[in-house]
């Protein structure tokens, strides 16, 4: 099973993966941007996500053999990776694990340590969501609303909704699958693993997901890692601040 994916543009790959709970048309207006530079953007929904195969398994290690299956399909043999939190992750171990495919790794607001799961909330207004069979996106986001206060979270998960039948929506996102292996998602990097390429950690100023007391773990994985902070921003840096974060993003791969 291969990958569903958008692509952008001509030039050099490269390979955007999202995060958790997200789709690769949540990075479409970047694309464009990257695409201008010359780059051919390709924007993956990983599996149980965005209009990807759904499968009941799901860890760091099937994610990373699903990007090589994609990279394989499509022959790329030399990519600029880019993956966000979840994706982040799931880029670590692709270029931990074929360092020869991965000519630059741009990794957004996440580190190579452990998480403890904290995704329980969103996840339950989700099964509540789903469970109660919206016939509106208003309807849904009231739903949404009983769990999370935050409008900007509410209408990124909002946006996993699709109409599977009149006046009946659903979400795209395989919910059971990522609820049951929710522990998967905070998953450190294995000890061993090391990329020696190009490496640069971009950080939401007002994220902490990575600290400064991080920076031994990400520069013993990753021996050339530069970590960048990207001002006025939180976890969805690229979103929060587009302009500086793509700014950073296109001197690391084009220095």
């Amino acid at each position: 099973m291969i990958l569903h994916s958008q692509i952008v543009g001509e030039g050099r790959p490269v390979v955007i993966l999202h995060g958790f709970l997200g789709m690769g048309d949540n990075w479409k207006s970047l694309a464009l941007s990257m695409a201008q530079k010359g780059n051919q953007v390709h924007l993956v929904d990983q599996r149980n996500h965005g209009r990807s195969f759904h499968h009941a398994a799901f860890n760091y290690e099937l994610l990373t053999q699903d990007l090589k299956a994609y990279l394989d399909q499509q022959g790329l043999e030399r990519i600029i990776l880019l993956g966000h939190s979840m994706g982040g992750k799931t880029a670590m171990n692709f270029a931990t694990q074929h360092p020869d495919s991965v000519t630059h790794l741009a990794i957004a607001d996440i580190g190579p340590k452990e998480y403890p799961p904290h995704h329980q909330a969103i996840l339950k207004a989700l099964n509540h969501l789903q469970q109660s069979e919206p016939n509106s996106r208003k309807q849904a986001d009231a739903l949404l609303s009983e769990y999370i206060n935050e409008p900007g979270i509410r209408q990124f998960l909002l946006k996993n909704l699709y109409w599977k039948a009149p006046e009946q929506l659903g979400l795209r996102i395989n919910l059971n699958a990522l609820t049951e292996n929710a522990d998967q998602i905070g998953a450190a990097l294995a000890p061993n693993a090391i990329f020696s390429g190009p490496t640069l950690f971009l950080k939401g100023a007002k994220s902490a997901y990575i600290l400064p007391e991080d920076t031994p773990g990400i520069t013993r994985h990753f021996p050339q890692a530069r970590v960048v902070e990207i001002a006025r921003a939180g976890h969805w840096l690229h979103a929060e601040n587009p302009k500086d974060f793509l700014a950073a993003f296109l001197a690391f791969i084009h220095a």
